[in-house]
Formats: C-alpha cells, sequence, structure tokens
C-alpha cells in the first residue's frame, strides 16, 4: 500500500519568539544597532550575549562575531597559524570549515573518518606526524562526537593545539562536559539552520586570554575592547591591540537580541531535537540494509540531523532511492553525489585545495545519506516521514555488483 506524500517542508524555521521580537524592535527603536554604540558604562546587548553564552558554555571569554565560518578564521589566526601551514580537519565536514583554513591562509589536510561519521583516530595520529601539523580543527560534523577523552589525549600527545567546530554541537555534551571544553577554543554558528537562529552570526569561547585578546581585535574591537562582555583584563591588550590587524567581522546588537531569547530555551529545544531525532532512528533501525552511526552512552548529542549509510550501494540505485523519497515529499541529502548541491559537497568539489586520497572516507560517503529534522515536525511527522524513507530502502537490490 502506498503511503501518503509528506507535505511539510524541511526548510521551515519555527518562528522567531515574541519576545525575541520585542527585544529585536527595541534595539531597532534606539538606533543603536552597532555593538559599541552605547552610552558610558552601558554594557550593549551583543556584549550581554557574550557573557550569557560564556556562562551557559562554561568558559572564560566569549565573542559575538559574524558566522560561524569567520569565528573558525578568527580562531586559527588568533591561535598564530602560518601562511602555508597545514591543518588538519575532519574529511567529512562542510565546505565552511576547510574554506576557514584556506582563508586564514592554512593548507587543509584532511583525515579519514569512520563509518560513526566521527574522526579516525589512527590516521590523525598517522597524519599528525607525517605532515608536523600545529593544528587540528575538530569539526563536529552533523552532532557526531568521537571519543573525546582519547581525541583529547592524542591531540596533547601530538602537541596539537584543536580549534573545535561545534555548530552542529551547540549543547552537546560528552561525560557531562560540553562540546567545545575539550580543545583551545570551539567554534558556534547561529546561521538559520543551527540550534540558535539569527540568519547568520558566530560565537567563540576559549579560555585563553592572549587568543581571546587577538580575537577581538581580529574580530574589529578598534581599542573599545574593554566594550566587551567577556573579554580579558586591559593589560592583556597591551601589546596585542597594537600588533593584530583589524578585519571587521563584528556581531551587531540586533543579531545578538534575537539571541539572548533562545539561549534560554535550548536546552528544551535540544530535548525536543531529541525525541523527534529518536523518533526516526527507532524505524530506521529496523531495516534491513540500512545502518546508523552508533551514539556512545557518554554523548548527549543534539538530533537536529540524521544520518544513514546504506553500504555498498550502486550509484544508480542510489539515484533511484533519491528520486523516490523525493517523490513522497521527503528531502534527503546524498553525500555521494557526483556534483555539490546546496549545502552538501565533499572534498573532491573543494579545487581549491591539492588533491588528497581518502578511501576510507570515500566508501563512505558512497553510501551517505542525511536528513535534517526541524522542530517545525511533530514527533507523528517523524514517524511518518521514517516510513517512507523504509518504504523506499525496501525496494534497493543492497549490495548488487556494479
Amino acid at each position: 500500500m502506498a503511503l501518503p506524500k509528506f507535505t511539510r517542508s524541511f526548510t521551515q524555521q519555527e518562528p522567531i519568539s515574541e519576545e525575541a521580537i520585542a527585544a529585536a524592535v527595541e534595539v531597532m527603536r534606539s538606533g543603536r544597532l552597532h555593538r559599541y554604540n552605547a552610552e558610558p558604562g552601558e554594557m550593549s546587548v551583543a556584549s550581554e550575549l557574550e557573557r550569557a553564552f560564556a556562562d551557559y558554555q562554561g568558559s572564560r571569554y566569549c565573542l559575538a562575531c559574524a558566522s560561524g565560518g569567520y569565528a573558525l578564521q578568527l580562531a586559527l589566526r588568533a591561535a598564530g597559524l602560518e601562511p602555508g601551514e597545514p591543518v588538519l580537519t575532519n574529511a567529512f565536514t562542510l565546505a565552511p570549515v576547510p574554506g576557514a583554513i584556506a582563508a586564514a591562509g592554512g593548507r587543509p589536510v584532511l583525515v579519514e573518518i569512520t563509518e560513526d561519521l566521527v574522526v579516525d583516530l589512527d590516521d590523525l595520529a598517522a597524519k599528525a606526524d607525517a605532515t608536523g601539523a600545529r593544528f587540528f580543527l575538530a569539526s563536529h560534523m552533523r552532532g557526531h562526537l568521537a571519543d573525546m577523552e582519547q581525541l583529547a589525549a592524542l591531540v596533547a600527545e601530538r602537541g596539537l593545539t584543536m580549534i573545535e567546530d561545534c555548530a552542529h554541537t551547540m549543547g552537546a555534551t560528552w561525560n557531562g562536559r560540553k562540546s567545545g571544553a575539550f580543545g583551545k577554543v570551539a567554534c558556534f554558528s547561529t546561521q538559520t539552520y543551527k540550534h540558535m537562529n539569527s540568519g547568520e552570526g558566530g560565537l567563540l569561547t576559549t579560555d585563553d586570554p592572549e587568543l581571546a585578546a587577538r580575537a577581538i581585535i581580529l574580530s574589529g574591537s578598534y581599542m573599545l575592547y574593554e566594550r566587551h562582555g567577556a573579554a580579558p583584563s586591559a593589560d592583556v591588550f597591551a601589546s596585542i591591540r597594537l600588533e593584530t590587524p583589524n578585519n571587521s567581522g563584528r556581531m551587531d546588537n540586533l543579531r545578538a537580541a534575537i539571541l539572548l531569547p533562545q539561549l534560554a530555551d535550548l536546552d528544551t529545544n535540544i530535548a525536543r531535537w531529541n525525541a523527534r531525532y529518536q523518533a526516526v532512528e527507532m524505524r530506521l533501525r529496523q531495516v534491513p540494509g540500512l545502518k546508523l552511526p552508533v551514539r556512545p552512552p557518554e554523548e548527549h548529542y543534539v538530533g537536529s540531523s540524521i544520518q544513514f549509510l546504506i553500504p555498498d550501494i550502486q550509484p544508480n540505485d542510489a539515484r533511484r532511492f533519491m528520486r523516490q523519497v523525493s517523490a513522497s515529499g521527503v528531502e534527503l541529502k546524498w553525500f555521494g553525489a557526483e556534483e555539490p548541491s546546496a549545502f552538501t559537497s565533499t572534498h573532491k568539489s573543494w579545487a581549491y585545495m591539492e588533491p588528497q586520497s581518502l578511501p576510507k572516507t570515500d566508501a563512505i560517503l558512497a553510501g551517505l545519506f542525511d536528513m535534517r529534522i526541524p522542530l517545525t515536525f511533530s514527533v507523528e511527522d517523524c514517524r511518518q516521514v521514517a516510513e517512507i524513507i523504509a518504504a523506499s530502502a525496501a525496494n534497493l537490490p543492497i549490495g548488487r555488483a556494479a
């Protein structure tokens, strides 16, 4: 029996709350949209957000900036990246991650992944040794955390500076410790499809005062660094303020006003996402031929998207599967496609960097499918979507020879 077509949008977000709208209107009525346009002794809304997010994250310092990708660039430059220097990062990530490395003057070196969609620690160790890299940009792609204790031990042993890309793990934890608390610096995104929505925006957190000071100057503070809500003391800036270029990429008060009320709701929304994720996961784990990444008990994830593998699926079958689910109203992304599509691409499309051999990752991506889970879906909507995927997968000749 044919299942009814799913008719809800996979790109429709929940509306901005009335509280956030009121806060944004108040900023607009004031005319003080620029983060440094404040009365003497007054903390701007952007500074309030920095203080609140630092407290949420358990970090000493926080910087609000223009985007998550820009935060990654700031982190790399503030951590001391030199032009042409290798930066290790997961081979399974989104284009802004190697893009940030390139924009900061670095050379992306991609590390293999496992079928659980996290960095392969053995390959990371081997490539750290082979390249002499000083930096590892850990991309927690699609919300999947590696064993963070093992990863932290490995980077310490190899003398790597770890920068955590937490665009998909804002609010997630490993053994009760926040994602972003394992490296020297962490970067978060508030782009529309992330866990807080300001259209675009980024947050950088660290406990290192000199790195925080360099990031603040780089972001475009001029000599107004003392107006930040979670910044080092003025003495830390004594020489840094003169040695560090201004590359304007600030967050404005309007976006900060929209975000502050969302931060108060973040943990509640994480529980809502996970209920929806688990409804899809439960059904898909019953489907022969589908393999879902293992979520270890130490990982408290944010299920704003879900991924599954169909190992050994042939390209023609993958394309047919994609057409079938699309005709049923379900929007999947396939990482094995030859051409990049919207937000989905792989290292083979990033022609600005040198080609790299990643046979393990390529084999995984060839059968990897990805789906956004918006909070505008009910749990019952998610069950319907899972049934459509299951019915479409049932028609696949899994493992058929080419």
